[in-house]
């Protein structure tokens, strides 16, 4: 899994500390007790993999999240609390690549099942902001503003393996690919409930491939093709879309842009008929705003996700991507 494997002392593992597993599920009002149910126990690393796992389980699994709410979960260091749980629950899913305590954590844990999204479905490289053409199976011309040249370890030491784009759930096909391996691996690890969790799968696949109809029927006809964002989440949807992606920071989302980045991003703003200047809710907003002022643009929120807090535009991941789609059109100028 090519994690950094070293021994759990007894002490660490003893040593609660104050973060515990966030909890999503009506199932387990107390994080203390996940992994100790009569139900099929999944730890999940962050939002979108806690919202498929909601979905397919249905009422045999209780879901907890590693990541609180409102937490940018690139920021996530698991706690000995969160790594003692983890040894009683019956899976992990999780998202290699993002997260690199959870991937370390999980590597050393016990569980049996293991569900790394990142292996259900085919990640890409997207250009980084010298215009370097991505290799995805879907890669476009266009320019993909990600991580630096020289590095695919960003300023917090968060590696992304391989320099790939790990933000597939803001694909609507890509996530349904998830899903489905999702689906699979729970039917194997919890057989006496394969059936319901088949369905559960096919109806939320069902959703994802409406979900992407929407997406390109509303984002055909449009004024310009770039949209500039404070984080490059969102890769895999222009790709998918047919537009440009021109992000102010790299994959990590708290990094600083040089001068000169946010020069360029002026200049290709007033080239390509840009009118807004996206940012997410669960980071500053400083230097999103900055730029627009200093360019005469709007500000909007595109969310990537990560986290469904009260300042998120809807309730569930559905809900935001719509909100997100009208946010594109608005910005884009959909007909």
């Amino acid at each position: 899994m090519n994690v950094r494997r070293r021994p759990i002392s007894a002490a660490a593992v003893a040593a609660v500390t104050a973060l515990g597993l966030g909890t999503l599920s009506a199932c387990s009002s107390d994080s203390a007790a996940a992994g100790n149910t009569d139900k099929f126990d999944v730890v999940a690393s962050f939002y979108p993999m806690a919202f498929l796992a909601e979905q397919i389980g249905g009422e045999h699994v209780d879901v907890t999240s590693l990541t609180e709410p409102g937490q940018e979960p690139h920021d996530l260091e698991i706690s000995a609390k969160q790594t003692a749980q983890l040894q009683e629950s019956d899976a992990a899913l999780y998202l290699k690549g993002l997260q690199p305590s959870v991937d370390e954590a999980i590597g050393q844990s016990g569980i049996g099942t293991k569900i790394d999204a990142a292996g259900l479905t085919s990640l890409e490289e997207h250009a980084d902001e010298h215009g370097h053409e991505g290799e995805g199976e879907h890669a476009h011309e266009d320019e993909h503003a990600h991580e630096d040249e020289h590095a695919h370890e960003d300023e917090h030491g968060h590696e992304h393996e391989g320099g790939k784009d790990p933000h597939v759930w803001l694909d609507p096909v890509k996530y349904a690919e998830v899903a489905e391996g999702v689906g699979k691996a729970f039917e194997k690890a919890d057989p006496d409930h394969a059936a319901d969790y088949r369905k559960n799968t096919e109806a939320l696949v069902e959703k994802l491939n409406g979900l992407d109809a929407k997406f390109e029927t509303g984002l055909k006809d449009k004024k310009t093709d770039v949209f500039i964002t404070t984080h490059a989440a969102f890769g895999y949807l222009a790709e998918r879309y047919g537009l440009t992606e021109e992000a102010i920071n790299g994959l990590d989302p708290e990094s600083e842009p040089s001068g000169a980045r946010v020069k360029e991003l002026a200049e290709t703003a007033e080239a390509d008929g840009v009118t807004t200047v996206f940012y997410e809710t669960l980071v500053s907003d400083e230097t999103a705003k900055t730029l627009a002022t200093d360019a005469g643009l709007k500000t909007d929120v595109l969310d990537p996700i990560e986290g469904i807090t009260d300042e998120s535009r809807g309730d569930d991941y559905f809900q935001v991507m719509e909100s997100n789609l009208k946010a594109l059109q608005t910005a884009l100028g959909a007909k």
